[in-house]
């Protein structure tokens, strides 16, 4: 973090680059993800006091959006002030101008819990089995919502890609490292539960039959899932009706929209 006189007499880019680093800085310290030794340290002034001078500053540059102006000085007029909204506003805006814009990774996010409880609490016996992902964050993605919703597991096909990629550590909020999961092959899944799989062709979702336990396989962001898939899942197949021109969804959005609704029939008993 730099002094704001020292920002005040740097010029144009390099001054919009320094800020923008500087509000990235002071967001991790406001979510408590600061890297050790990078955290708030001006004894001068408080950090809040800091926020709001370096927002005042952004509010200077003349190519500054007016609508993100406007945006920011209703954040300021605040009593208190929140340092992270006012701190995103100001990065976000100094970035259009400078013309990068925050990638998937930039995103500043704080684990939503600090203390976990001892035990997961889940639903027995409602997995998942994700064939041939090759995205990270659509993996980390499927293990986030795997957990959010309750589900015991996540089987993996040998062709999904690395859980341990920093894409998928990064989108997964920490749930890979709490589920449980595995490497298996179509063949190696559990024989004494039901499996399903998650294409379109199939019987739509308000009207499919959820098994009370069981295994969805969702497939590929390219293909779907494949023939042997298909084959393997002798319970049956669940459709997402789509109106859409397009009708395509991501696999970890049509994913957490399948497990909302499976979880919603075991909570009701209406299997």
């Amino acid at each position: 973090m730099i002094a704001p006189d020292k920002l005040n007499h740097l010029r144009g880019g390099q001054k919009r680059r320094k800020l923008a680093l500087c509000f990235g800085a002071l967001e991790r310290d406001i979510a408590g993800i600061a890297e050790t030794g990078c955290g708030y340290r001006f004894p001068s002034m408080t950090r809040g006091e800091y926020v709001a001078k370096l927002a005042s500053i952004v509010l200077e540059d003349s190519q500054l959006p007016e609508e993100v102006a406007v945006q920011l000085k209703s954040l300021l007029a605040a009593n208190p002030i929140d340092q992270r909204r006012v701190c995103n506003c100001a990065r976000n805006g100094l970035l259009a101008i400078i013309g990068t814009f925050p990638a998937e990774w930039d995103l500043i996010i704080a684990p939503h819990r600090r203390e976990l409880p001892a035990a997961r609490d889940f639903y027995p016996g409602l997995y998942v089995y994700a064939e041939d992902i090759r995205s990270p964050f659509n993996l980390g993605s499927i293990f986030r919502t795997a957990e959010a919703m309750g589900a015991q597991g996540v089987f993996l096909s040998p062709g999904c890609c690395d859980p341990a990629h920093p894409r998928a550590v990064r989108s997964g909020m920490g749930c890979i490292e709490v589920m449980e999961w595995r490497r298996l092959a179509l063949e190696e899944l559990p024989s004494d539960l039901p499996v399903f799989v998650l294409e379109t062709g199939g019987t739509p979702l308000k009207d499919f039959v959820f098994p009370r336990q069981g295994i969805v396989i969702i497939g590929s962001e390219e293909l779907g899932v494949s023939p042997a898939a298909l084959e393997r899942a002798t319970y049956g197949r669940v459709t997402i009706p789509m109106k859409g021109m397009k009708a395509s969804l991501n696999v970890g959005v049509a994913f957490g929209i399948l497990m909302q609704a499976w979880v919603g029939a075991v909570e009701t008993g209406s299997l």
